[in-house]
């Protein structure tokens, strides 16, 4: 992404009106990915314009219908061709990286097809490889920026899950490694309501992905139908939560797209190509710093971001941090997520911890961050009068139990 477009980019993004998501579109796939990050920050922009970026998630291009029969033909493994029965043209979902369409095969199973497009690769490596270096003059004027806003760290991570999601090979190990995590836990914490789609291998690569068709809707059609009840929400935190703060490793992009609720009230994870591993020293003292808020121990909650550092500051620092963090809080506990944003109190939160405490988030610590902003989002967009935090405490409650954090 070259200088001149990022402006603009950035101008689209942060204008009071409407951004102009066909230009957006057109700029290419890292552009849409970092549309995608800024639908999540109420924190930066306006209700309103996070809901119209987040239409970015479902809204994509579509392949023109001979350019998809020519990525079957020249792409497909041999054995898919064998195997379908029959293919819709007609694309049932467009996403950034790719599209997804319906088709049977010979057995009379419904499943998916979907199909990666053409050229994304090389032009998104490219696009980001520029904007690192434009980043890193950035930084040179302004040090705090790699550690605060952290662009460096966010473009990496949006290249790697991006690059794996490419790949969509990734998504059938994705999708394994988390079920085979799931079934591990099942005896002391049991996820009853979370299943993966079943895919086909054999007919499927790197350019071809076969899976079940899942009858259900999407977070964002839930949304946009006004039906996602508040127990959906605190189970879906209570599961994602299980693989980010007790095990570390997680799925690292589950937009509002990217989970379906199915007629039986399941969650579904689909587009499990972007797994993401978390440090335990990240994980497990942000699950303590979210412990302590929701007992309402902020001293506790301060002391656990402390042990990012590290070591451990001088006491003059750490009455600094604490001074500050207590300014950020005040009236924590009696606000609800409309009066009180967690990505807004997130990313203070990060900026006092990095500038007052030396604590390091690291690259890897981005990923469960930008998860707690979906989950913020939804939050926001479907029951603004509750109180997050203290709704998350059984949750929390239950991976300390469960799944040993101590």
């Amino acid at each position: 992404m070259r200088l001149l477009t990022f402006l603009r980019f950035m101008r689209e993004i942060r204008k009071d009106g409407p951004a102009d998501l066909d230009w957006i579109q057109r700029q290419g796939l890292l552009a849409v990915k970092l549309t995608q990050t800024f639908a999540l920050r109420p924190d930066m922009l306006s209700i309103e314009k996070c809901r119209q970026l987040q239409t970015m998630y479902r809204n994509a291009a579509t392949i023109p219908t001979e350019d998809v029969v020519s990525i079957l033909k020249a792409k497909a493994p041999e054995r898919f061709h064998e195997t379908v029965a029959w293919f819709d043209e007609s694309p049932l979902a467009a996403a950034s990286v790719g599209q997804v369409h319906k088709a049977r095969l010979n057995t009379g199973e419904e499943v998916v097809v979907k199909v990666v497009k053409t050229d994304h690769k090389e032009a998104f490596q490219r696009d980001v490889k520029r904007l690192i270096r434009l980043m890193k003059v950035a930084i040179a004027f302004s040090p705090n920026l790699r550690k605060v806003g952290n662009p460096l760290a966010l473009l990496r991570h949006v290249e790697d899950y991006t690059t794996r999601e490419l790949d969509l090979c990734n998504e059938i190990k994705g999708g394994t490694d988390l079920k085979e995590i799931q079934d591990g836990l099942a005896g002391r914490f049991p996820m009853p309501r979370l299943r993966f789609p079943k895919y086909f291998p054999e007919i499927s690569n790197e350019h071809v992905l076969v899976s079940e068709f899942i009858q259900g809707k999407t977070l964002e059609e839930c949304i946009d139908e006004s039906y996602l009840p508040w127990d959906f929400l605190i189970e879906l935190f209570r599961i994602h939560g299980a693989y980010m703060f007790g095990v570390g490793t997680f799925h690292g992009d589950l937009h509002p797209g990217n989970c379906i609720v199915d007629e039986n009230g399941d969650f579904v994870f689909i587009d499990n190509g972007a797994i993401c591993e978390a440090p335990r020293s990240v994980s497990l003292s942000l699950f303590r710093f979210f412990e302590g808020l929701s007992k309402q121990d902020l001293d506790g909650a301060f002391e656990a971001l402390i042990g990012l550092a590290g070591e451990r500051p001088s006491d003059e620092r750490v009455s600094r941090f604490k001074e500050k963090m207590s300014e950020i809080y005040q009236g924590f506990g009696e606000k609800n997520v409309s009066e009180q944003s967690l990505t807004n109190l997130m990313m203070r939160t990060v900026r006092a911890a990095i500038e007052e405490a030396g604590a390091d988030f690291g690259e890897e610590g981005f990923p469960i961050i930008r998860s707690l902003m979906y989950m913020d989002g939804l939050v926001i967009r479907t029951h603004p009068k509750v109180k997050l935090i203290a709704e998350m405490g059984p949750s929390l409650a239950e991976f300390r139990e469960g799944l040993g954090l101590e």
